[in-house]
């Protein structure tokens, strides 16, 4: 009997970008170091507004002539049209391929590939070993979900072991557009460098970690009773300490995240 789960989650989409100047252009816009990718199939990163706040959080990921990023799908069209703005004279090409591929995670235990596929369109989740691992299916993947080596799941089951693990996501646990990489824990989680050169936003985040600024965090909540609903004010003492993010769906108490407030 195997411990390893799989889930397919058709809330996240895809972006390709493609050509000779991807890396570079990438490069100069994200939070996280492209080079990384030499020594591994995936990384976790941001875009940032030019004020330092997030506006698309993703994985980027090698693939055949460029690069996959996988993000949540209702961003995929916009995530597409920023960088799309970004792209000025850099020899690359941009779309949002979400209708081309599947996005599973699978987490719990050992997995092996029951297809062709290969890295790097499956990968380690670059955030927490425990995490598990994604793979990014296409329609042309001789691929099923659930065998003997893993057994189905359901979405809201891969949020709850997100949450129970204390890993945010944007839209669900911090506002898009109106956080900062430190507040939705990318330091923690190796979505931003610190020592890489330029990108859009980079001066404000330095200048965070220089300081020790960050003055709000996203941590894990545990209730004896169950959480109020997702969005609510976490009120302790008579003060409202943050904004209630994912609640595990798959219980009736308890796992949640909330953003904790300044």
């Amino acid at each position: 009997m195997t411990n390893t789960r799989i889930a397919l989650l058709p809330d996240r989409g895809v972006v390709t970008v493609m050509g000779e100047d991807a890396e570079k252009l990438l490069q100069g816009v994200i939070t996280n170091d492209m080079a990384l990718l030499n020594d591994q199939p995936a990384i976790h990163a941001g875009l940032l507004t030019p004020q330092g706040k997030i506006l698309f959080d993703f994985f980027v990921v090698k693939a055949h002539g460029g690069f996959c990023i996988e993000t949540a799908r209702d961003k995929a069209a916009e995530l597409s049209d920023r960088l799309n703005i970004y792209k000025l004279r850099v020899k690359a090409e941009i779309q949002d391929a979400s209708a081309d591929y599947t996005v599973a995670a699978i987490w719990g235990g050992p997995y092996k590939l029951r297809h062709g596929g290969k890295p790097p369109l499956w990968f380690a989740d670059p955030r927490l070993p425990d995490m598990g691992f994604r793979e990014l299916v296409t329609i042309r993947t001789d691929w099923a979900l659930g065998a003997e080596d893993a057994n189905s799941a359901t979405q809201d089951d891969y949020h709850a072991h997100r949450i129970a693990l204390g890993v945010p996501e944007g839209g669900k646990d911090y506002a898009l557009g109106d956080s900062f990489p430190h507040e939705a824990l990318f330091d923690q989680l190796h979505g931003v460098s610190f020592e890489k050169g330029c990108y859009v936003g980079q001066e404000v985040i330095s200048r965070m970690a220089n300081r020790g600024t960050a003055r709000r965090r996203v941590v894990p909540v545990v209730g004896e009773t169950a959480l109020p609903a997702s969005g609510a004010d976490m009120v302790a003492g008579g003060v409202t300490i943050g904004l209630l993010g994912s609640k595990d769906k798959c219980k009736n108490h308890v796992e949640g995240s909330h953003k904790g407030c300044k």
